[in-house]
């Protein structure tokens, strides 16, 4: 099955659409995610990375894409960045085991520099994050968490469907989908899902004060497990 391509693929639109199964299995869905060619990422990338956890996991954590790590792993938020995701989590009271992590886009985009053998992060744009949805639709239909939680903007973005700040929407409790009349991917599929929006932990990791922004993670995904509680 051959999906639409653009720019160096093929000149038509990015959609992951044609190789997503209707189906609500989580492994039919990962297994048939491992052969998606719906935007020129798989090309370069070395796997799919598909999402992980409980198929009705109260909770879904949804980051931008794969890095370096998760992408020879073929395991969502192995790296650096999900270690520190995990130890908030627990810190949160959350139990990491009970959460659904995925992401975005689910192949790793990157950039070589010249001359160089390491494999530098390059985030998503609006076309690839598009043709992604798909996937991320077809996740949220399947585990129907009572709560979805954005790891950054690009993950706003991807599930809202229109521009998002951080900062505008971190830590606040919503309806997903938003009330502000965005279409969010999966939103259909669940109408009674909240929403809350926090940084990606690896801008944690980036932040120049590290322990502060580490206890706004914590804050925030402290947030979610309340939630969970009512």
């Amino acid at each position: 099955m051959k999906a639409g391509t653009q720019d160096g693929h093929d000149g038509q639109a990015y959609d992951a659409g044609p190789w997503v199964p209707r189906t609500d299995d989580l492994g039919e869905l990962g297994r048939a995610a491992a052969g998606c060619r719906g935007c020129p990422l798989y090309a370069a990338a070395t796997q799919t990375v598909f999402g992980e956890g409980p198929g009705r996991a109260r909770v879904v954590l949804v980051g931008e894409q794969p890095g370096d790590r998760e992408d020879r792993a073929g395991e969502p938020f192995v790296g650096p960045a999900g270690g520190l995701l995990r130890r908030a989590l627990e810190e949160a009271g959350l139990d990491p085991s009970e959460v659904y992590l995925t992401n975005a886009v689910k192949h790793f985009k990157f950039t070589v520099p010249e001359g160089g053998k390491r494999r530098i992060h390059k985030a998503p744009d609006l076309r690839e994050m598009t043709a992604c949805r798909p996937w991320l639709t077809a996740e949220l239909a399947a585990v129907r968490p009572r709560l979805v939680v954005a790891l950054g903007a690009t993950a706003g973005r991807a599930l809202l469907g229109g521009p998002f700040r951080v900062g505008e929407h971190r830590g606040v409790l919503r309806p997903f989908p938003s009330p502000d009349g965005h279409e969010a991917g999966g939103a259909a599929a669940l109408p009674d899902a909240q929403f809350l929006a926090t940084v990606h932990p690896s801008a944690v990791l980036r932040a120049p004060d590290r322990d502060a922004a580490y206890r706004g993670l914590v804050a925030d995904l402290r947030i979610a497990a309340s939630a969970l509680q009512g």
